[in-house]
């Protein structure tokens, strides 16, 4: 009895079959784990069903209820009993061997799981109406139990799916929902997220009632979707725009990037869209954080809506359960790919600077003897948009280094233009006077143009130094006794699999065991430098981005020091000829706009802005 009783499984060893409410509601935690969740299911639902309109009704944070109403192809009495059980969906369709292909996934979801998650955490009312049909249905779900389906009165075609009481059959969950603010919050992020790349379809949000988001449909198009973004991002956003466009066999990147002047203190406002789906992604903030290398400030962040466009077999979309993290096949040539178009569109914006820097300056102009303008002629002052570094005195800066080579500035007075008007058609016009030994002021055709004399000479030198050391390459030093540099296994493996890429930067190392490596050269231009430090960045960056950026951003730092003390002086007193020779630099020379910390080097102000400060408009 004693060995039969010690043979006896403990309850803990049984394996049991959970019943079917149980499975859903576990599902339910991992699908639907808030209300933001079960809008974004509920509208992707929509968008596959072919809707060119989609409103969304929420109280109290969607805890109490929330609804989505399109007006899709709808659904018949048999349909609304699969749409309710776990694993069935219309989004997959079997292969000619009966099978069925995951990886190639064209549709916003497939799961086929979150109306029955939904319908055993809460009470789920759905009312629909297919094409054609001349009846509507509706069928109910309460804790995992259906009712239905019934004839209903429904307008019109498509679908509504009401939910009421999210999470009352789990109250465990319902405790860790946020604030009815924080939950309508994230239900607004995540209509709008969805939004940005549908402009063709029509949206809005209401909130107990108050409308938070009423977005009309856009013909589809780069013009339909900066209109937009716009309308989501900002009106700044669709102002400081730049076009994105670039192909490599069968992927394809478009979308919009903010100016290097038009830039945030956070990284919230880096968008990527994966064949129409909003994803969060590592990749573009590597790739955004590369192509803005050279005109950002390390804590300051690009704002960007970039959609890529591949053959759905090539990505995996069924990483996550909510579908919000994608695995590229060849993450590498879809991350150069937008390096390359964004550093693309920067080059092509050439000077041009950020259209805030200028509405911000004309929101803090006041008229003379009045503190602030009176209503009706004051600008709204927006955020700005550049984080400022703080006054610089210019008795800071030494002399210019003898043998300079760039634009001449003697200690003189600004002299006056011989012929001024031959130069006003030019985009930043023609030079007229220079203010405080520091600023250059210029007529244009349509208002007038101050532009910052030192910022804007240190991004010329600065691209003139880059274009050297790429043509020259990078000089190297070696090293009297090689460092050793202890990583894990991994990260050596990582570091070695670029070593001749690092090469070409002046960075020569090589394997040392397993667990190491040792460095025999570093470039001659970063001086003492802390190689061991270096090298356990370089391999974080690889480990984290896909690529090693901390070495580049060294060699750029330096030439952006060299560029900075190298440049004319904030106190030098220019020529009329001097300031135009700058001018016309800067109209040649790629990303003049700001120099090379994100700062705008010109502030460009209109005419008829200007008249309006005085009334006379």
């Amino acid at each position: 009895m004693a060995n039969q009783a010690e043979k006896t499984p403990s309850p803990r060893s049984v394996i049991r079959r959970l019943p079917p409410d149980a499975v859903n509601r576990i599902a339910a935690g991992e699908v639907i784990e808030r209300p933001a969740a079960a809008v974004k299911e509920l509208v992707e639902n929509a968008l596959d069903a072919g809707a060119a309109r989609i409103d969304i009704e929420i109280e109290n944070g969607g805890k109490t209820r929330l609804c989505v109403t399109d007006d899709g192809c709808g659904m018949g009495p048999d349909d609304l009993l699969l749409a309710v059980e776990r694993h069935a969906t219309s989004k997959l369709a079997p292969g000619r061997a009966g099978d069925y292909d995951l990886t190639n996934i064209a549709t916003m979801g497939f799961r086929g799981e979150a109306l029955p998650s939904i319908g055993a955490a809460a009470r789920l009312s759905i009312t629909s109406r297919a094409v054609g049909a001349g009846d509507a249905w509706t069928l109910s779900v309460e804790g995992g139990r259906i009712d239905g389906p019934s004839p209903a009165a429904f307008g019109g075609q498509g679908t509504r799916v009401e939910v009421r009481d999210l999470f009352y059959a789990t109250p465990a969950r319902l405790k860790f929902l946020k604030s009815d603010q924080a939950e309508t919050t994230a239900i607004g992020e995540a209509v709008r997220r969805l939004a940005m790349a549908r402009e063709d379809v029509a949206f809005t949000l209401a909130s107990s009632g108050r409308r938070m988001l009423n977005l009309p449909a856009e013909s589809p198009g780069e013009a339909g979707r900066l209109k937009r973004l716009a309308a989501i991002m900002g009106r700044a956003f669709g102002e400081n725009a730049l076009a994105i466009e670039a192909a490599r066999e069968r992927l394809r990147v478009t979308g919009f990037a903010g100016l290097p002047t038009y830039n945030r203190g956070l990284a919230d406002k880096q968008y990527l869209f994966v064949n129409g789906r909003p994803v969060r992604d590592k990749l573009i903030v590597g790739a955004v954080r590369a192509a803005y290398a050279d005109f950002l400030a390390r804590d300051r962040h690009a704002v960007v809506a970039l959609f890529v466009d591949l053959p759905p077999a090539e990505v995996d979309v069924n990483v996550h359960p909510a579908k919000t993290e994608v695995r590229f096949r060849e993450p590498g040539v879809v991350r150069g790919l937008l390096v390359g178009a964004l550093r693309s569109a920067l080059a092509e914006a050439g000077h041009r600077a950020s259209t805030t820097t200028s509405a911000y300056a004309l929101g803090r102009m006041t008229a003379a003897g009045a503190t602030p303008m009176r209503p009706g002629l004051q600008r709204p002052a927006p955020a700005n948009p550049f984080a400022p570094a703080g006054e610089v005195s210019a008795d800071v800066f030494g002399e210019r280094p003898a043998g300079f080579e760039g634009v001449d500035a003697p200690s003189a007075r600004a002299e006056p233009i011989s012929d001024p008007a031959s130069l006003v058609d030019h985009p930043l016009g023609a030079a007229r006077a220079q203010l405080h030994e520091t600023y250059i002021v210029a007529q244009t055709t349509d208002g007038l143009v101050i532009v910052d004399q030192h910022a804007a000479h240190e991004r010329l030198v600065y691209e003139r130094m880059k274009a050297a050391l790429a043509a020259g390459g990078v000089m190297r030093q070696g090293l009297l006794i090689p460092e050793i540099v202890e990583l894990d296994p991994d990260g050596a493996a990582r570091l070695e699999r670029r070593f001749d890429e690092f090469a070409g930067f002046g960075l020569v190392m090589e394997r040392f065991g397993d667990d190491a490596v040792m460095v025999r050269e570093t470039p001659s231009m970063l001086g003492e430098v802390d190689i061991k430090g270096l090298v356990r960045a370089l391999a974080d960056d690889l480990a984290e981005l896909g690529d090693g950026l901390a070495l580049k951003e060294r060699l750029e730092e330096v030439c952006s020091s060299m560029a900075c003390h190298g440049s004319v002086r904030a106190g030098r007193r220019l020529n009329g000829d001097e300031m135009n020779a700058l001018l016309r630099q800067m109209e040649a020379t790629p990303h003049s706009g700001q120099c090379n910390h994100g700062r705008p080097t010109y502030v460009a102000l209109k005419l008829a802005d200007i008249e309006k400060l005085f009334g006379r408009r």
